[in-house]
């Protein structure tokens, strides 16, 4: 336990640009959730499910970082910012990932998940070193690849292999007094625009 702690500190360091050490990374609250969590998910393991749930919750308000006591994380995982990232009780993530804020790793919803047997995955399995870009959403109980990136915006409700990137559509420029075309793809527009 204390040798991943001590990695969760020099991930910080190493992989966030604006941190100049270590005693400055001890203030970053992507840390504090990761380390919480560490505690909390050795609770839950043991049957502590109710004091693992209140420190999961004080966690999340101290840092803004929900991650499930029953969620498998693995080793030196890095969430960058943190503000708004969330982790299911089912999720796996595995070693030398990068989550960026506003990261979900979440189930379908509760109409389709009552439906499964007892104790079957609801959560994603992300693979190691897999990279999720800000506000990337991935759901239900699907498998992404080691060295996957799942681009900003980007939802995934199906598996990715290794390797593979998925992006969301980018923003559509328009020069400035430009009218718009009379057939314009109206689904890229909008979908670019975040409104999905």
């Amino acid at each position: 336990m204390l040798a991943a702690l001590r990695e969760d500190l020099s991930v910080v360091v190493a992989r966030d640009p604006s941190v100049r050490g270590r005693r400055e990374a001890i203030l970053h609250p992507a840390l504090t959730a990761l380390w919480a969590h560490r505690v909390a998910h050795r609770m839950h393991g043991r049957g502590l499910r109710i004091p693992a749930r209140l420190l999961a919750r004080w966690a999340r308000r101290v840092t803004a970082v929900e991650i499930h006591p029953g969620a498998v994380l693995g080793r030196r995982v890095f969430i960058d910012h943190g503000a708004g990232v969330v982790i299911g009780e089912t999720a796996v993530v595995g070693d030398d990932v990068t989550l960026y804020h506003q990261v979900t790793l979440g189930a379908v919803g509760w109409w389709s998940d009552n439906k499964r047997p007892e104790g079957d995955r609801r959560h994603p399995v992300v693979g190691a070193g897999v990279i999720l870009g800000a506000n990337a959403t991935v759901l239900g109980p699907v498998t992404v690849g080691d060295r996957a990136v799942i681009g900003a915006q980007a939802l995934v409700n199906k598996d990715v292999p290794g390797g593979a990137r998925v992006l969301a559509p980018t923003a559509v420029i328009k020069e400035p007094g430009r009218r718009p075309e009379l057939l314009e793809d109206v689904f890229t527009v909008i979908a670019s625009a975040g409104s999905w």
